[in-house]
């Protein structure tokens, strides 16, 4: 028997097992979860390489959205037909083409916990880049940052990090360029500052899909991908998912605590204006910070130091070199006023 014959063979024996209810994606607990797809909640699951397994074969299930595909490396995954996924309710209910938050709902409506699957046996996982975190979640300049900022080159390609329908795909305000793709289980995930999008609204997109190139358009200090993770308008760390510097998913099932929703936790805010004077800071903390620097550069060029010879004195050097003792001693670490000057000894004194 060929592994394709053994494979196809598997696959008939799994489907003849496989219960109805594990198609219905509606989660109420996270024992229902358990039950409907047993899987290890805790097990990372690695980032797709679209590139380096083939698709071979196409086997149908009972299910006319469900198919079966065989793999290059004799594995096998389901596939979720598209138009099978985007009739769900979730892709209707509070859609929007203009606001990132079309929800409007008040945080103490949403049960104290949501247990979703973030992927399952009918959906993938890719890392929208796979580096290490520059700027994380949380608290700057006062304010919250609501993602995390990955550092990329402009042009860097940018991956849907899960299956899902394009909602937004244009430029807005701090984001510049910005896509976000909601998801089945009612994530919604942020792409911003991209130098250019290849995905239209309303379109379906897969995990691994190219939705654009990275860059540094909207407010933004230089090149690189500002990423949120939302669920239902309120934002929560996307660390809590995804360790970007190994690019895997740390959980297959979450369980999204009310209290990672709420202020102390830095929700989204109701007003976009926070996000954009947020964005606005980091700019005027790099640019002091550009200015800072060069201004030591320009001191160190210009900096002048004096050999101490026989009979010399700070005070002597103070007014030799137009400045002051108490300036000349807090250019050179330990030295004070009362130091005794030795002689070959190498002092700053501009």
């Amino acid at each position: 028997m060929t592994p394709k014959h053994f494979l196809y063979t598997l696959f008939l024996l799994t489907l003849s097992v496989l219960p109805a209810a594990a198609q219905d994606t509606t989660i109420k607990s996270k024992k229902d979860a358990e039950l409907l797809i047993p899987r290890l909640a805790t097990q990372p699951v690695k980032s797709i390489d679209p590139a380096a397994v083939q698709v071979m074969d196409t086997i149908d299930t009972a299910n006319p959205h469900i198919k079966i595909l065989l793999l290059s490396d004799y594995t096998w995954k389901y596939f979720k037909d598209a138009s099978y996924a985007q009739d769900q309710q979730v892709f209707n209910e509070f859609w929007s083409h203009d606001t990132p938050n079309p929800y409007g709902i008040a945080l103490d409506s949403l049960p104290a916990e949501t247990a979703f699957w973030v992927v399952d046996t009918l959906s993938g996982y890719h890392c929208p880049n796979q580096t290490k975190v520059y700027s994380k979640f949380g608290v700057r300049h006062r304010r919250r940052h609501q993602g995390a900022d990955l550092p990329l080159q402009t042009g860097t390609p940018v991956y849907a990090a899960f299956d899902g329908k394009v909602r937004i795909a244009h430029s807005f305000r701090g984001y510049g360029n910005l896509v976000i793709i909601r998801h089945d289980n009612g994530l919604e995930t942020f792409y911003g500052h991209l130098s250019k999008i290849y995905v239209q609204e309303d379109e379906w997109v897969n995990a691994g899909t190219i939705i654009g190139l990275g860059g540094s358009t909207g407010r933004s200090t230089g090149p690189h991908l500002h990423f949120e993770t939302r669920y239902k308008g309120f934002a929560f760390d996307p660390e809590w998912l995804i360790d970007f510097e190994s690019g895997t998913l740390r959980h297959r099932l979450f369980t999204l605590k009310r209290k990672y929703l709420s202020p102390a936790s830095n929700y989204v805010p109701e007003d976009e204006q926070e996000e954009i004077d947020i964005i606005e800071g980091d700019t005027r903390e790099a640019e002091e910070a550009k200015a800072k620097a060069e201004a030591e550069r320009k001191a160190l060029a210009a900096a002048q130091y004096h050999t101490i010879r026989q009979g010399d004195t700070l005070g002597k050097l103070a007014v030799r070199y137009h400045t002051s003792v108490r300036a000349i001693c807090r250019l050179n670490k330990g030295l004070t006023e009362r130091t005794v000057l030795q002689l070959g000894r190498k002092i700053r004194v501009k």
